[in-house]
């Protein structure tokens, strides 16, 4: 498993805790940045809960859960962009990241899953 994950999965958070203080807080901002802080923050909170996990399915389910938080994730910054709330062109390298981690999760579901099937 990638030793830098503790890392990233922190600072997406602190680059998500940035974005929601940016967002307009009336209207649509109101109702989107709540959404995209939450499911922004938990990604490092079930990459820690997994790394605690008691077994393999119970390390690929917490790891599924923080795909599901990339995955909601993408959406908010998706919506927050195509509303012109935040300049698309701003988002891109959150969304870009988003998109990393997940590929890394991804690959790290399939390898344990494979592992099992042995």
């Amino acid at each position: 498993m990638p030793s830098n994950l503790r890392k990233r999965t922190g600072d997406f958070a602190l680059r998500i805790i940035k974005l929601y203080s940016a967002l307009p807080m009336r209207g649509a901002g109101g109702v989107l940045g709540p959404q995209l802080l939450k499911s922004g923050t938990s990604v490092g909170a079930h990459y820690r809960e997994a790394c605690r996990a008691k077994s393999n399915a119970d390390f690929v389910s917490k790891i599924e859960g923080a795909l599901q938080e990339l995955d909601e994730t993408t959406y908010w910054l998706e919506l927050i962009g195509n509303a012109n709330l935040i300049p698309p062109k701003r988002l891109e390298a959150l969304c870009d990241e988003a998109g990393q981690l997940t590929a890394i999760f991804v690959t790290i579901v399939k390898k344990v899953k494979s592992r099992n099937r042995r």
